[in-house]
């Protein structure tokens, strides 16, 4: 022990301070705990700072550009549209500079103490954070680990200048003439559809037989015939091999069905998977256990192997969501406090910030019928839907899927605009154990896009007012 590093004693200490470990610190707080969060970053993660929040920016941006090009159908028409990126950048950094400035507020508000650096562990109880310049020791009585997780990157395609990951892609200085995505995720999927809409000749390069996995076909279809609409390549079942760069491109190697084939770009962006931040912490010095993937083991109440440990977010198993971490470090929050508090992922939404947008939670119609269940389907189209109608957005639909012996809502799927928003309902009638007829039986105000669920539900009921 460095002289004079004498030990702050806390009931919980908070390593990393995302979506997850910032709301488990808060609400640990709540419930009458001294807590302390510790991150090496800025608060909010990678979700706030170089993930969900810019992109998301971004993506509104690139609608906008989009249709200040004019819309013929409605009669709108522009001429000499030009978009200063620089003021883009600055206008998406202004917001991530709010909320992080806001996550401050609320961490001090619930007399949360907040550290700057690096943790590792030494024992169960124990933890050293340490910056450039000192070192200090940390006892606990409970941990939660949020320490999130990384881009993955490809050997052939390590990151520089011109092979990007996703947070170089969120930060370019200017709109690229030409890009190329590896990887048809979310991520993405949806970084492309930025740059496609402000003008740039996008090329996916996809390892698999269709992008966005875990979409159901019927969705991803949408959001192909929109990318190519807009210009973009989509090449699927293309093992990207490598990459030349110069000082203005690059020029990407990739094989699909046995033949080699080359583009060239201003960048390449690579977005793979991410790994979890588990290595490097000292996780061996405590015994925490593992996965082969390197994600750490918890049970339902997110503890880990050792007792008085939580993980939550990306370290975890599951789907990657910040909206998953802050469900589980609340989890956490509440095991620690010695409430009963259990996770269950059934309510859990899923959504791709897409064009036009996909959202799933709950199950889908095959998914149901694997697991035995005899189920109805109640679909409806956005194009029958006033609101849709009147916003010139009518590709898509909503599903809704059911229980046939009582309707019972299993699960709900939709592709079209504002389907981040309208998954709640779903999500809600999900995790509440509601029936169609319950949905159906709900005033739903008039013209929404709100009211495509609720003509679902009457679809899957066998009384459809608006469709034959």
């Amino acid at each position: 022990m460095v002289v004079g590093d004498f030990p702050v004693e806390v009931d919980t200490l908070v390593v990393g301070a995302g979506p997850g470990g910032y709301v488990a610190a808060i609400r640990a707080a709540q419930l009458g705990q001294k807590v302390t969060i510790v991150d090496k970053g800025a608060l909010g993660g990678v979700c706030l700072n170089v993930g969900c929040i810019p992109s998301k920016a971004l993506i509104s941006a690139g609608h906008k550009a989009a249709e200040a090009q004019g819309i013929d159908e409605l009669g709108i028409k522009a001429e000499n549209v030009s978009v200063d990126f620089s003021k883009v950048q600055e206008w998406k950094d202004s917001i991530v500079n709010k909320l992080t400035s806001g996550v401050e507020g609320l961490l001090k508000g619930n007399k949360v103490d907040i550290v700057s650096g690096e943790a590792y562990f030494v024992d169960a109880n124990t933890a050293k954070v340490m910056d450039d310049k000192s070192s200090q020791t940390y006892k606990f009585k409970n941990c939660i680990i949020a320490t999130g997780s990384s881009p993955i990157e490809i050997p052939s395609f390590k990151f520089s200048e011109r092979v990007l990951d996703s947070t170089g892609a969120l930060n370019l200085k200017e709109v690229p003439e030409k890009l190329v995505v590896i990887g048809g995720g979310y991520v993405g999927s949806e970084l492309g559809s930025v740059y496609a809409n402000f003008g740039t000749e996008v090329t996916f390069l996809e390892g698999t037989k269709d992008i966005l996995g875990g979409f159901e076909k019927q969705m991803t279809q949408l959001v192909k015939k929109r990318l190519k609409k807009k210009g973009a390549t989509i090449v699927t079942e293309a093992m990207a091999k490598g990459v030349e760069e110069t000082k203005n491109g690059v020029k990407v190697t990739y094989e699909v069905k046995g033949k080699e084939e080359t583009v060239e770009a201003d960048y390449v962006l690579v977005t793979v998977g991410r790994r979890p931040n588990t290595s490097e912490i000292g996780l061996e010095q405590v015994g925490i256990e593992l996965d082969d993937r390197g994600l750490i083991k918890t049970d339902k109440q997110c503890r880990t192997s050792v007792d008085n440990i939580y993980a939550i977010g990306d370290v975890t198993a599951g789907p990657q969501l910040a909206h998953k971490a802050s469900y589980e470090g609340k989890i956490a929050a509440e095991a620690i406090s010695g409430e009963k508090s259990e996770i269950d992922y059934i309510g859990i939404p899923a959504v791709a910030f897409t064009d036009p947008e996909l959202a799933t939670v709950g199950l889908t119609e095959q998914e149901a019928k694997d697991k035995g269940y005899k189920v109805k389907v109640g679909k409806f189209p956005f194009g029958a839907n006033g609101r849709a109608l009147s916003l010139g957005s009518t590709d898509g639909f909503l599903k809704l899927i059911t229980r046939e012996e009582d309707g019972l809502v299993l699960g709900g799927q939709i592709a079209g605009p504002n389907a981040s928003d309208m998954i709640s309902e779903i999500a809600l009638a999900v995790e509440a154990g509601m029936t169609a007829e319950d949905i159906a039986l709900t005033i739903h105000p008039h013209p929404t896009l709100g009211e495509i669920t609720m003509e679902a539900a009457e679809v899957a009921l066998g009384k459809p007012i608006h469709m034959l």
